[in-house]
């Protein structure tokens, strides 16, 4: 298996100061058997790359058109990424270059999967290059390092269940802690917060924070904007028997954001569509009681499966959910299945 790796979001993968993670993680994928090629502009750097949005998206269309390619890895995630929006869509470049492809990424990439739905591609949620593929233990972290290889060696994911630790958040990047494994506390499992225990869906979902630009322009004034031109965000009808995943990133957005986030869920028709909701561990649990709170609160519906604390996002470990195919969550026997 051949993998492309892109910066869609953040350029960071071509700095200087990170060059000794990629050296890592290339050396990781290249043990699994996999050979690995940057896309042209991959390694371009933080300024490059938020400057030049349309060579972003020529590097996405570069990849699904090049039958060498077997797999598309994103860099890492960042905030930005809707600027894709018009060199992907304003002449339907995305519908015309998109072949049967793994695509996997997470945070930021939430707006890739968006793109990716909209024109009918099943992807992967959870892992990205940098984030784990590189990680400074001295190995990868072995339930990160589980999905990873399933996928790579399957082209699919058939289970989820719950990792038996989570890692505390690394201070650090620096040189210095190449080699030095994280805290480790003990995993909950999945914890339902209402609704029946067993409840089946394809999911589609990501990242809280980008999900909440995609309606609010604090952050971004346009990102609202394009996002509508364009139709990123699924309608109501869309939704209908889905299953909404949801996890928070690294800027752990406070009770109020995370209020409003599912507001703009809950006016957009998902919560009164989806057969069901997953959330991800919160980095460090951070306001994870809130969190939960907020959740059954916002929806206001006891009879919608809520499932809390699944391993995916930006807490680590990372599992991968295969967005778009058939999943069934049973919160009693600790698993989510995969057909296809």
């Amino acid at each position: 298996m051949n993998v492309g790796i892109v910066s869609l979001s953040s350029g960071i993968l071509g700095e200087e100061f990170v060059r000794y993670e990629v050296e890592i993680g290339l050396k990781r994928l290249r043990d699994f058997g996999l050979g690995v090629r940057f896309m042209p502009n991959a390694l371009a750097g933080l300024d490059f790359i938020k400057a030049h949005p349309e060579k972003r998206a020529q590097d996405l269309l570069q990849a699904f058109r090049d039958p060498r390619i077997d797999m598309i890895l994103c860099a890492i995630g960042g905030d930005d990424t809707y600027r894709l929006l018009p060199y992907l869509f304003e002449h339907g470049e995305l519908q015309g270059a998109v072949t049967d492809k793994i695509f996997l990424g997470f945070s930021d990439t939430t707006v890739n999967h968006l793109m990716l739905h909209k024109v009918g591609l099943r992807t992967f949620y959870g892992q990205a290059f940098l984030p784990d593929i590189c990680e400074l233990s001295p190995e990868m972290h072995p339930y990160t390092r589980k999905y990873f290889e399933e996928l790579v060696t399957t082209g699919t994911i058939k289970k989820i269940t719950p990792s038996d630790v989570w890692y505390e958040e690394r201070k650090s990047f620096a040189p210095d802690q190449v080699g030095k494994t994280l805290p480790e506390r003990p995993g909950h499992g999945f914890e339902l917060l209402q609704g029946p225990p067993v409840f089946s869906g394809k999911i589609l979902g990501g990242c809280v924070d980008t999900l909440y630009d995609i309606f609010n322009g604090d952050r971004y004034e346009d990102m609202p904007v394009l996002c509508e031109k364009y139709r990123l965000f699924p309608d109501a009808r869309d939704w209908k028997g889905r299953i909404l995943l949801l996890e928070t990133s690294e800027e752990r957005p406070s009770p109020d954001k995370y209020r409003r986030a599912l507001g703009y869920l809950k006016d957009a028709g998902v919560f009164a569509s989806v057969n069901g909701v997953l959330a991800g561990k919160p980095m460090d649990e951070v306001h994870a009681d809130e969190y939960k709170r907020l959740l059954t609160e916002v929806i206001d519906d006891p009879e919608l499966p809520v499932v809390f604390d699944i391993n995916v996002g930006h807490a680590m470990p990372r599992c991968i959910i295969p967005f778009g195919v058939d999943a069934t969550v049973d919160a009693e026997k600790q698993v989510i299945r995969f057909d296809g």
